[in-house]
């Protein structure tokens, strides 16, 4: 069963009261906009993702280990470019693992270091899935091409004034 579809938007009038009763709601309103959207967007992808089964997280490692020169990458590394936790991702690639998705492999130069490295299975599942999520735009809708370039271009600003990275 579906939602039932409103006949106003609840953000907006919240945005009204917010002004009336606390001050200005601009950033109430835009944040509270996000998190509903971030809401949206997931369940779309989580749709699409979910007959491959993949979470979102591990699509990501999929995705990151493919791009990669060799097809693996030590954990600590994607960690950082997935800006995980060490835990998180150790629990990602196990279930990778489990399904033969990728593979835990000794780094050539150090003892220390395991490397995580992407199967063939790894590899048609992450093609399968891309084909899913990008048939959906990704759970994105009603925005132009240019709108959404400018919305990644707006949220990076936010991302880099909290430290997420530098230019």
């Amino acid at each position: 069963m579906s939602p039932r579809v409103l006949p106003f938007d609840p953000i907006a009038r919240a945005a009204e009261l917010w002004s009336e009763r606390v001050g200005p709601s601009g950033a109430m309103a835009a944040v509270t906009s996000i998190m509903r959207v971030q809401q949206v967007l997931q369940s779309a992808v989580d749709a699409a993702l979910r007959p491959h089964g993949l979470t979102f997280a591990r699509y990501e490692a999929l995705v990151l280990l493919t791009f990669s020169k060799r097809g693996s990458l030590p954990m600590r590394v994607m960690g950082e470019r997935l800006q995980l936790h060490p835990t998180s991702v150790t629990n990602i690639v196990d279930r990778l693992e489990a399904d033969g998705l990728v593979k835990r492999i000794p780094h050539p130069t150090d003892r220390r270091t395991t490397l995580a490295e992407i199967t063939e299975a790894g590899r048609q599942r992450r093609e399968q899935a891309t084909a899913a999520v990008t048939e959906i735009d990704f759970g994105l809708r009603g925005l132009t091409d240019r709108q959404t370039a400018q919305l990644t271009e707006l949220l990076a600003k936010v991302r880099k004034a909290v430290g997420d990275f530098e230019d």
